[in-house]
């Protein structure tokens, strides 16, 4: 786990959040800059840089299935929701922890970049 990692931080419970979903592998909290009146961020407990970064594809379903959960006890499941994952900083991503943002709550708008 690298000190220097907010969601590394964050999973130990060194930095405190309101969890809203922790089923052992991924945990999920609400991103404190939202960019929708529903915006989660589901995170592994294991540090992976990316999802480049992780070497059992099964782990990635998983993480998947998390994100349909997550959705579902958030109410977004019947609306709909966007999920996105950044990759690099190319791609947007700003904390190098692999996380999927769940996007809800209105009509998302295009192009998403």
């Amino acid at each position: 786990m690298p000190s220097d990692c907010v969601f590394c931080r964050i999973v130990s419970g060194e930095i405190p959040t309101e969890l809203v979903h922790d089923d052992g592998e991924f945990v999920a909290f609400r991103d404190i800059h939202p960019q929708a009146p529903v915006h989660l961020l589901i995170v592994p407990r294991v540090h992976f840089v990316s999802m480049l970064d992780v070497p059992d594809p099964a782990y990635l379903g998983r993480l998947l299935d998390a994100v349909r959960s997550v959705a579902r006890e958030a109410g977004l499941a019947t609306d709909g929701f966007r999920t996105v994952i950044n990759t690099g900083r190319a791609g947007g991503q700003v904390v190098m922890h692999l996380h999927v943002h769940v996007l809800g709550g209105r009509a998302m708008r295009d192009p998403a970049g």
